[in-house]
């Protein structure tokens, strides 16, 4: 794919390709929803379909993000020392990069088991996910640069801690477009804000129609999309009557991508009436498939109904997932993996609301056929201290943590790098963040080096200048 004739649009074509058409009737209030500023119409999308560099292993991505940082320790990690040293001094100096002072040594109160032919460690508090241990490729070496849950939820979803740059979300839909022009090509289901909120899916200096598209309601997903009385007709008469009128708009505001793209989104709107509705209904799902789910159990129907809604998008061709865990049936928070207390307590109530779920997601996609062009990676922005903050809680950490991948041309039953004894620092095999975003994009067919944008005089990538695609873990 030559990069001047698929990614390079100056903000004039884009605002020229974007500025056609407004609808009004049945779609009050749909601005208030941002990222329905999406696409436009398919005969002048910048969603189109777009050839990868090199055949992809992969054409779509669920990213199941634990907001606040799962121990690492605790689920995918176990150390025998740490156990053995439990309360005991870390007989070595922590990095000067420390948030809050951490005490002694704290051993995981939970046990390990190795699970199929790799013999990949996971917790007793994920009995569902061990049974798909075969499809997991457990990477343990991560690391990452930042110790705050801000910086290091937009290092880890966008590459960037400190400003705004495209999400990972938007760099693929920007690079490959997306197979379904009548539903958005990126789509966030998030109950509640995860830290740093909007920016996590935001296209940034991208123009607009690569943003996410934010889904907080899970029972009426999509407001405000019905037509009413109006029939399409009547519908379309009144998008068309205002193109001019859009179009003058725009022209005098070329400088400015985020009102083409409200313009777009009307169209998408007016697109979605149809299948939208469909798309996000999972009343019609089996019986059998609503229970493999959760959905009938409150502990996990919340997280439950994020995963099934993940499987019926990439169904539907939806490119890139993003599914935040923020709320559970006994709370709600921007940091639900937070523990710097009650570890105890909230860890084991975080893991019986995802695991169900995330194993009949893993399960469901295999089943369908689905699983081997669609990438699953769980994790958060850090992993959490082998010592104790308090006597009861881990502290952020960002030296050495866990996140796996599923799927999506990954070697399953692999357990890849390793932390030191300790569970502190990543020592063998390690994975940056960026080496992490290479690897992502590669297996969707995209040279993390070649998918650039020109912004302020320089291009800009997902890796900035960094990132080495992990060959190691591909199949």
């Amino acid at each position: 794919m030559k990069k001047e004739e698929s990614h390079n649009y100056s903000r004039r074509q884009m605002l020229r390709h974007c500025a056609n058409g407004f609808g009004m009737l049945g779609l009050a209030g749909i601005l208030g929803q941002e990222g329905l500023a999406q696409v436009l119409a398919p005969a002048s999308s910048p969603l189109s379909v777009r050839a990868p560099h090199f055949a992809p292993r992969a054409k779509n991505i669920i990213f199941l993000f634990m907001s606040g940082g799962p121990s690492h320790v605790d689920l995918f990690d176990p150390k025998p020392r740490l156990t053995r040293d439990n309360g005991q001094p870390l007989p070595f100096e922590k990095p000067k990069l420390e948030r809050t002072k951490t005490g002694n040594l704290l051993g995981s109160p939970w046990s390990f088991k190795k699970y199929g032919h790799g013999g990949i460690d996971i917790s007793e508090l994920f009995p569902h996910l061990a049974t798909c241990a075969d499809d997991l490729c457990v990477v343990k070496s991560m690391y990452a640069d930042n110790i705050n849950h801000n910086g290091a939820c937009l290092q880890m979803n966008t590459g960037e801690q400190a400003f705004s740059r495209p999400s990972i979300g938007s760099w693929l839909t920007y690079g490959l477009g997306s197979e379904n022009q009548n539903l958005p090509g990126f789509v966030v289901l998030s109950p509640a804000q995860p830290a740093q909120g909007a920016p996590l899916w935001s296209s940034s200096f991208l123009p607009a129609a690569y943003q996410g598209t934010l889904v907080s309601n899970l029972d009426d997903p999509i407001a405000n999309l019905s037509a009413g009385n109006v029939t399409a007709q009547q519908q379309r008469a009144q998008l068309d009557a205002l193109k001019k009128l859009n179009e003058l708009h725009a022209s005098s505001r070329e400088d400015d991508s985020r009102l083409s793209a409200r313009i777009a989104s009307f169209e998408l709107a007016f697109r979605m009436q149809t299948e939208a509705p469909e798309a996000f209904d999972v009343k019609g799902e089996t019986p059998a498939t609503r229970a493999l789910y959760g959905l009938d159990d409150p502990v996990t129907e919340i997280f439950g109904k994020q995963c099934l809604l993940a499987r019926r998008l990439v169904e539907r061709g939806v490119r890139c997932v993003q599914v935040y865990h923020t709320a559970t049936s006994k709370r709600t928070s921007c940091q639900l993996w937070d523990q710097h207390g009650a570890l105890r307590e909230e860890l084991p109530n975080n893991c019986v609301a995802t695991d169900k779920p995330i194993a009949a997601l893993l399960k469901d996609l295999k089943s369908r056929g689905l699983l081997n062009d669609t990438i699953v990676l769980w994790g958060g922005e850090f992993g959490r201290t082998p010592t104790a903050e308090g006597t009861n809680g881990r502290e952020h950490h960002p030296f050495g943590f866990t996140m796996w991948l599923a799927g999506g041309g990954v070697k399953g039953g692999l357990a890849y790098g390793q932390t030191d004894e300790f569970g502190w620092h990543s020592v063998d095999k390690r994975v940056h963040v960026h080496d992490l975003h290479a690897t992502i994009l590669h297996l969707m067919g995209i040279n993390h080096e070649q998918l650039t944008y020109r912004y302020s005089g320089r291009d800009y990538r997902l890796t900035d200048v960094f990132g080495n695609v992990v060959q190691d873990i591909i199949a």
